[in-house]
């Protein structure tokens, strides 16, 4: 008998083999091969720790910084709801949120409490989950300025909490994030106290300038390749000639070269494909070895 014959109860909702393509803001992928939203924390906790060892985990927010391959997800991939959304103000100017809160919320949620510190989610697609795993940042301020501590659930089950050094924070990345199999489930962040109107000035001059150099109403998984040391990946893809350039369904914005675009057609192969070809060039014509900054998850 397989494991997806003995899944363990749950409260929450368990689907099999449900589609992907519709959770990630490219709108590519093939099928998890079972879905689980968990109905809360205590849930999440029960079912890893009677689900079969051996069965890999994926945690899944809103994609938008996500690649799913074409032939789907092995395992459970587990998409956290309404449940870890929540957005509380605690004492000595933090705030506490869920994993499954979008960015943009946490950063309206402090400035409406009069913290300032976390305007910079306002310009970070993605939820607070996202965030903590890869350091998430914008225009000069990343997740590791204004983190106190982490809250995740293990692949055991069990609870941890990482402080912000636990975490191991370099530019988009986290050792511990992934040197460990933890899903998150919320984090408490440091503001300062500051007028609400200078903090919403400043959140809306983020706005503009984002909407002003990004290709934000696309299907797009956001900046694909990370900065190279002393170098911009969008000035290497330009100078290199991809920008605009299509490569089945997919291209390299003419707005901002480092955003991948689905153009409505493409596969994650297409999307993928052209990324590695932009990669190889590069290196070839300036010795510079772009990084993915989406993360691609499945099988081709």
């Amino acid at each position: 008998m397989s494991w997806r014959d003995s899944l363990p109860a749950v409260r929450g909702r368990i689907v099999r083999n449900e589609p992907l393509a519709p959770f990630t803001w490219l709108r590519v992928g093939g099928p998890a091969e079972v879905l689980f939203i968990p109905a809360d924390e205590a849930d999440l906790q029960d079912f890893l720790i009677n689900l079969d060892a051996s069965v890999p985990v994926t945690p899944l927010g809103v994609g938008s910084n996500l690649l799913v391959r074409d032939g789907g997800v092995d395992g459970v991939v587990v998409r956290l709801g309404k449940a870890f959304a929540d957005l509380r103000l605690m004492d000595q100017n933090r705030i506490y949120a869920g994993a499954a809160a979008l960015d943009a919320q946490a950063s309206r949620f402090a400035a409406e409490a009069g913290l300032s510190g976390l305007e910079f989610y306002t310009g970070v697609p993605g939820t607070i989950g996202g965030a903590l795993v890869m350091n998430a940042g914008c225009y000069g301020d990343e997740t590791q300025g204004v983190l106190v501590e982490a809250y995740a659930i293990t692949r055991q089950g069990e609870r941890a909490i990482f402080s912000v050094e636990d975490m191991g924070y370099s530019y988009r990345h986290s050792t511990t994030a992934e040197e460990h199999e933890v899903i998150f489930t919320g984090g408490l962040f440091q503001g300062a106290k500051a007028d609400p109107d200078d903090i919403f000035t400043r959140m809306a001059e983020i706005t503009a300038r984002r909407e002003a150099s990004q290709p934000i109403r696309e299907r797009t998984g956001g900046s694909t390749f990370k900065n190279p040391p002393g170098n911009a990946s969008w000035k290497l893809i330009d100078e290199a000639g991809w920008r605009g350039k299509p490569m089945g369904g997919a291209r390299f914005s003419e707005l901002h070269a480092n955003f991948l675009i689905n153009d409505g057609q493409a596969t994650a192969a297409d999307l993928e494909g052209l990324g590695e070809a932009v990669r190889h060039d590069v290196a070839d014509k300036f010795g510079v070895h772009l990084k993915w900054e989406i993360k691609r998850i499945g099988r081709s």
